[in-house]
């Protein structure tokens, strides 16, 4: 069934224009995004479809554009503007932290960080540099690895503190294998 055969209040775009994205599901958010129906699916079939395939919106935002269009009803076009949202919405938390209180919120700090980092396929080693006002003077992917590990060099990053007169930094470090726990080679360097 076609989306405007649903009852107006079950409607995506109607839901959004009364009560805001927020009571919206992720499906119902990707449907408005996609506007496309195919042949016995709704656009929120379709966007279910995605999720199936990629398990989240960072998993369809890591979605290559080869990938995106083995979905059916999905092309390259949906791909291109998936990643010009991605971009877009990475922009605007950038804005916010380089405002004067951008990092007061450690909300916002992670939310730009999830944005940042979430569905890369490699470790990476990510530093945020402030001044002593909190606003942000630099982000930076210092080092960068594999899916399962990455090296950090405390130097360097010293060395890149002092060059842009940081006050205050934040590290951050993703797992795209999914694995949270220590490595084998910080446990063994840690004191017993």
């Amino acid at each position: 069934m076609v989306i405007t055969d649903w009852p107006a209040a079950e409607r995506p775009r109607e839901k959004l224009l009364k009560h805001g994205a927020k009571v919206l599901s992720d499906a119902e958010l990707l449907a408005i995004f996609l506007r496309v129906e195919v042949t016995g699916k709704s656009a929120v079939d379709l966007a279910r479809d995605s999720f199936k395939v990629f398990g989240s919106l960072n998993g369809i935002f890591a979605a290559t554009a080869n990938q995106i269009s083995e979905v059916h009803g999905m092309s390259s076009s949906k791909y291109v503007q998936l990643q010009a949202i991605f971009g877009m919405s990475r922009r605007a938390l950038a804005e916010q932290l380089k405002e004067n209180d951008g990092l007061n919120s450690p909300k916002q700090v992670r939310y730009y960080l999830c944005l940042k980092l979430g569905g890369l396929s490699r470790e990476v080693f990510t530093v945020l540099f402030s001044d002593a006002q909190n606003c942000v003077v630099a982000t930076e992917e210092m080092f960068s690895g594999t899916l399962t590990q990455t090296s950090v060099y405390p130097r360097e990053v010293v060395k890149r503190v002092l060059h842009l007169n940081a006050a205050y930094v934040i590290f951050a470090h993703n797992h795209p294998s999914g694995v949270t726990q220590q490595s084998r080679a910080m446990k063994c360097s840690q004191p017993h």
